[in-house]
């Protein structure tokens, strides 16, 4: 295993492009940045594991790379977003992070609950929101402009103003979150970070889980209960014992693990 250190200060760009099976785009533009989001999304699951193992979450930029790239790991928003946008600033990309509250059950979630990145790219004049760590949602980033309809494979996108320079982020018709205009730094979130990993108030409690966006759909292993949905057609399965669930995390998502994820946290 390559040393961490030499890793982030040499070959971030390389192990990345390495981990996503996509060469470095000649110019920091929309699509080197459109291939780089669904390259990531088919690449990289997003999954809450090491809350169900019992393994602390770090948002240092060396344990992000470390889990990420040299262990091939995923991860949630405030990683996978984290460590994605040390990728783009290093490909010249301009990036600003943001803070987001999450739609659910009626209302908002805490703020900066949920973690995306503002873009802007060269030779465009408009901002895109990139999100490679909110699950099911956009394969390409979003561009940031009102009522523009966005067709993509996970649905038809709009982002809409919301007063306050707020942007809310709408999918088939249905607030998914809204963005905060503020920039913000990773330690920013922190907090919520710890929140998402201790407060028995998080949904991310409530069971191990990892999915991963397929070339026809979506994979997603919740618990013991194995989810494939293949062009709008859901097949689901329980798997049986340990050594079963272990083989669909290496075979399927690419995550090597020594025991199950319980959901009382290892």
């Amino acid at each position: 295993m390559r040393d961490i250190r030499t890793v982030v200060r040499d070959g971030l760009v390389d192990a990345y492009h390495e981990r996503l099976g996509v060469g470095r785009p000649a110019q920091p533009g929309v699509a080197g940045l459109r291939a780089l989001h669904a390259a990531h999304l088919e690449s990289v699951p997003f999954e809450n594991l090491d809350i169900h193992l019992g393994v602390p979450i770090s948002l240092d930029p060396g344990a992000l790379a470390d889990k990420v790239l040299a262990r091939r790991r995923g991860g949630f928003c405030y990683e996978l977003n984290g460590l994605f946008a040390q990728l783009l600033v290093a490909l010249g990309y301009r990036v600003t992070l943001r803070g987001a509250r999450v739609w659910g059950d009626g209302g908002f979630g805490p703020p900066l609950d949920h973690l995306v990145l503002a873009v802007r790219c060269e030779g465009d004049p408009d901002e895109w929101l990139a999100d490679v760590g909110f699950g099911s949602h956009s394969l390409h980033p979003l561009r940031a402009v009102a009522h523009l309809r966005q067709d993509d494979p996970g649905g038809v996108f709009r982002v809409e103003p919301a007063g306050d320079g707020d942007l809310d982020v709408v999918r088939d018709g249905t607030l998914q979150y809204r963005v905060e205009p503020h920039a913000r730094s990773l330690a920013d979130f922190e907090a919520m970070c710890w929140y998402q990993q201790s407060s028995p108030r998080s949904h991310f409690r409530e069971g191990p889980l990892c999915s991963l966006q397929s070339a026809r759909g979506r994979v997603t292993l919740s618990g013991r209960r194995l989810i494939r949905t293949e062009r709008g057609v859901r097949h689901e399965s329980v798997l049986g014992g340990d050594d079963e669930v272990l083989r669909t995390y290496r075979t399927v998502f690419g995550i090597e693990l020594d025991r199950v994820p319980d959901a009382a946290g290892g």
